[in-house]
C-alpha cells in the first residue's frame, strides 16, 4: 500500500484499534493540547493496517503517527507528536 493521504498541516492521522491502552492515553493527551487528529482502526480498515506494518517493520504496532511531511512515528509522547508539528 501506498502512503495514506497526508494529514492537513498542525494535524496528524493516528492509526489505533478500540482497544489499546496507549492509543487512548495519546488521543487524551492530544485532545488536552488541542491537536488535531484523525483517527484511523486499522482493524477496520485492512489498508490501513498494511501501511501500519510497512512502517512498524511488519508489526501492526499502534499508535502510529503519520504527520503532514509524510514521516511518522510510533507510539509517541505527546511532547514529540507536539515537536514534530513545529
Amino acid at each position: 500500500m501506498s502512503t495514506p493521504a497526508l494529514p492537513a498541516t498542525g494535524t496528524v492521522t493516528m492509526f489505533s484499534t478500540t482497544w489499546c491502552g496507549y492509543c487512548r492515553r495519546l488521543k487524551s493527551q492530544l485532545d488536552r493540547e488541542g491537536i488535531a487528529y484523525d483517527e484511523v482502526d486499522i482493524e477496520r480498515q485492512p489498508d490501513a493496517a498494511d501501511y501500519v506494518m510497512t512502517v512498524n517493520g511488519g508489526n501492526q504496532t499502534v499508535p502510529t503517527v503519520l504527520f503532514p511531511d509524510g514521516s511518522a512515528l510510533t507510539n509517541p509522547s505527546v511532547a514529540q507528536v507536539r515537536e514534530r508539528l513545529g
